[in-house]
């Protein structure tokens, strides 16, 4: 069984329940393979089973037991048990520190030419990778192309923002 489209937001909902019951959320169907897999790709399994008490160990209201990068993969994976055919990522790294982000980046790549991957984000690390970047500018799209496509168009919105991102971060 699969669903068609799976949501990671920026603040991924997790239960006052386990790790396990969290990623299996409304998939009775799912077997403890489909689990652990989904937990794998979404570079989660290797912190889960650093805990006291692994898969079973509770999340706390709101997740508040574990990092924000960690309920991110948690949430990834919980969306990746689904089998769905299209993921979409609202803001789902913008949170998170830089070795976070490579944990879901990584984890992004694994799953990349399996299922379609809709990534929103304002972060152009998130994105540069990406097969296709859209900017949207007043509800529009303003560019669309690669990564190094759009950076050749020097008078376009995905170059002022590379080069804005780019003096943010030298500051």
């Amino acid at each position: 069984m699969a669903i068609q489209v799976a949501l990671v937001a920026q603040e991924p909902v997790l239960y006052n329940g386990t790790i396990r019951e969290n990623i299996l959320y409304g998939c009775d169907w799912a077997t403890e393979d489909d689990m652990l897999r989904s937990a794998q790709t979404a570079n989660a399994h290797d912190f889960i089973m650093q805990l006291e008490n692994g898969y079973d160990t509770k999340c706390g209201e709101r997740g508040a037991q574990l990092s924000g990068g960690q309920k991110q993969r948690i949430a990834i994976a919980r969306a990746l048990v689904r089998r769905p055919a299209v993921l979409i990522l609202d803001e789902a790294t913008s949170a998170l520190d830089s070795h976070s982000e490579d944990a879901v980046q990584e984890a992004l790549k694994k799953i990349a030419g399996k299922l379609t991957v809709i990534i929103i984000a304002h972060r152009l690390s998130t994105i540069e990778h990406a097969d296709r970047i859209y900017v949207i500018d007043k509800g529009r799209i303003a560019q669309s192309g690669t990564h190094s496509e759009m950076l050749k168009d020097t008078d376009g919105p995905y170059y002022s923002l590379v080069a804005r991102q780019s003096r943010s971060i030298q500051m």
